[in-house]
């Protein structure tokens, strides 16, 4: 083995490449240039522009006899400029008068100025017509230079127009490689079937000959579609950490700028340097800001800057040749928004829909997020809880909720996460921040008990809802109390017994209310909205109403500009009367339930009142008429302040040897 070391100071330990010589920019000499000229131009004004005072050719004679003139300056425009002495210290001072040609040339007054009591220094000074334009010219150039700095290059750093402008016809993406993006695929999960898609391109990019010996031809362009924090723009990172190739990358609204060409000129110029750069990939991050539908009037008329940078993109797309190893992905959550010619085959010819993760994928995505933090073990005990409590939660939702878990168990100074860090970060991600210092008066109180209690109970009773998991009265975000569910499993498609018990655990908290005996509320207006909603779709959407058949009734997505429904008065009456007859049903039906069950309701009120939150398994065991035993929120309190009490004070440690964190954990706030 070699000894040798490269000592080169440029080079470091990375073992990257010398940094190359430092060379001056080609506009940095005309900087110079410009401003070595605006210093003449400033020091001949300045030297021109000395001060003087008009004074009369008659006057000036009499100084000379005086004796009071020391220096006279004669110019070839008819200009001359004395010094003359004035006041008790005698000071020069510059006095400035005209006279023709002929004068100065005469003999009287070359006489005149020989015969003065003092020695006069006459000067002739020739000045150039040039500099003279120049020197009146000097405040106007550097005002236009002035201008010219501040607002042009501006523009050309701020990503501006052609030519005189800068560079507003220069694409604006940005260039990943390999070593910057730190993201692979082991970093993306619950999108299996997505992954394998577009690893097909990463092995295309990498081996293009394997799919070139049958004849095959690679897809053109890759649609990512999704709900918003699916993964899409994370898949595209992975790709540029697996191909190594460039990746372009830009978002829609990079192209659209209030100049007109400006976004089909970036277009062009973005795909001409990923032909000089292939193979690599181009990705487009939210495509359906400028791959709208044409002609569909959101323009107002006239030109549209994004139906010309959208004819731009489908030109330059067909315009591959057979041989460009160019990629194209976007990602867009507005499919349905989409130009037909921008989603046809050779173009955007494969669809990849990257869907909300299933119960198996959040607790991969959950496995990902939790490796960057220290919990409890057993931790995928944990985890796979956690996922089976976080139904529709997308990857950024739970990335979200496994960050707040670490901060919430870093303000409670504990050594690692636990379950309850976990569960109260669902809960605020999805529901808010529990206001737990809010004052709330006793009969509001009793009545957010009474309405969480009706939703829990109907909801336990009901063999067809969700399992209960949690109840609480503890105000969260907008609302004065909650009550979570846990599904036993995620539902692709809902049946109408689900939907049926769904209706009646909203009708429930209302109805509990109603028994209290007390006045109505506002509090059940997210109730009313949802199922209000849920009884709409029932009918328009999922064909559930016998009365109007397997007829679709809802809002097409793809017309986006239609204004009004597509049936008649008589039949938006028929929805009505039906949304009103579902709607009743389940509220004489959830009065029944509750009217039969007043004591289990009055036993899980009264249980909330005195500790607040309730387990899914307390609710069933108060039910079924079993007491608990767990300290009130009083007695949990007084805990707490008598365990502050009794806590020795903090010893100081040495500065000089810290503890250390243990491994992984977050850092304390302080």
């Amino acid at each position: 083995m070699s000894n040798y070391q490269n000592n080169d100071p440029q080079r470091d330990p990375g073992g990257e490449p010398p940094r190359p010589p430092f060379r001056m920019q080609r506009n940095a000499f005309g900087w110079i240039l410009i401003f070595a000229l605006a210093a003449t131009l400033l020091f001949a004004f300045v030297r021109g522009m000395e001060p003087t005072e008009k004074i009369y050719y008659s006057d000036f004679l009499t100084h000379v006899k005086n004796g009071k003139v020391d220096e006279v300056v004669i110019r070839d425009d008819n200009t001359v400029i004395a010094k003359i002495r004035q006041g008790k210290g005698e000071q020069t001072k510059n006095f400035q008068f005209e006279v023709f040609k002929e004068v100065t040339n005469s003999d009287e007054f070359q006489k005149t100025l020989q015969n003065a009591p003092r020695p006069i220094r006459v000067e002739y000074k020739h000045q150039s017509a040039w500099l003279t334009i120049l020197v009146q010219m000097l405040p106007f150039l550097l005002i236009i230079g002035l201008i010219w700095f501040l607002l042009f290059r501006q523009l050309r750093q701020s990503g501006g127009g052609a030519g005189m402008l800068g560079n507003f016809g220069r694409s604006r993406h940005r260039i990943t490689t390999k070593e910057h993006t730190n993201v692979t695929f082991n970093d993306v999960a619950g999108i299996e079937e997505a992954k394998d898609e577009v690893l097909e391109i990463v092995e295309f990019l990498k081996n293009p000959k394997r799919f070139q010996r049958l004849g095959g031809r690679i897809p053109r362009g890759v649609l990512l579609i999704g709900e918003p924090g699916c993964g899409k723009t994370l898949l595209a990172k992975a790709i540029a950490g697996e191909a190594d190739v460039p990746f372009f990358s830009i978002s829609g609204s990079d192209f659209v700028e209030m100049f007109v060409g400006v976004g089909a000129s970036r277009v062009r110029d973005l795909f001409k340097q990923a032909k000089e750069n292939s193979p690599c990939i181009i990705f487009l991050d939210e495509i359906d800001a400028v791959g709208r539908r044409r002609g569909m009037g959101y323009s107002g008329g006239g030109h549209d800057e994004r139906e010309q940078t959208l004819n731009a993109i489908l030109v330059e797309m067909d315009g591959f040749e057979s041989n460009d190893q160019v990629i194209v992905i976007a990602a867009t959550n507005r499919a349905d928004v989409l130009d037909p010619a921008l989603i046809r085959p050779g173009r955007f010819d494969r669809q990849v829909y990257v869907p909300l993760p299933d119960v198996k994928g959040r607790f991969e995505i959950l496995r990902v997020h939790a490796r960057k933090v220290k919990m409890q073990p057993p931790i995928d005990k944990k985890l796979q809880r956690l996922a089976k409590a976080t139904p529709m939660f997308s990857g950024a939702d739970l990335a979200a909720t496994i960050n707040e878990s670490a901060l919430l168990a870093t303000l409670a100074s504990k050594d690692a996460i636990d379950m309850d860090d976990l569960e109260e970060a669902r809960d605020k991600i999805r529901f808010g921040r529990a206001k737990k210092s809010r004052v709330v008066e006793d009969h509001e109180r009793e009545l957010t008990a009474y309405h969480e209690a009706g939703h829990a109970v109907v909801q336990t009773l009901l063999e067809a809802a969700d399992p209960v998991h949690k109840v609480s009265i503890i105000p969260r975000g907008p609302y004065g109390g909650a009550t979570f569910s846990l599904p036993d499993k995620d539902r692709m498609t809902v049946n109408r017994s689900f939907i049926d018990a769904t209706m009646r655990v909203l009708c429930a908290g209302r109805l509990a209310e109603e028994l209290l005996g007390q006045d109505m509320n506002s509090g059940a207006a997210g109730d009313i909205r949802q199922a209000t909603n849920l009884a709409k779709q029932m009918i328009t959407d999922w064909g559930m109403s016998d009365r109007l058949g397997f007829v679709y009734y809802g809002d097409d997505k793809q017309s986006e500009f239609k204004f009004g429904h597509e049936y008649s008065e008589v039949t938006s009456g028929m929805i009505d009367e039906e949304v009103k007859r579902i709607i009743d049903e389940a509220y004489q039906d959830t009065r029944r339930i509750l009217a039969e069950n007043r004591a289990a309701l009055d036993r899980v009120a009264q249980a909330l009142l005195k500790y607040e939150t309730l387990t899914g398994d307390e609710v069933r065991a108060i039910i079924a008429g079993e007491e608990i035993d767990k300290p009130t929120v009083a007695e949990l309190i007084a805990a707490e302040q008598e365990r502050r009490q009794n806590e020795p004070p903090p010893v100081a440690r040495p500065v000089d040897k810290p503890d250390e964190e243990p491994g992984g954990a977050m850092p304390h706030p302080a």
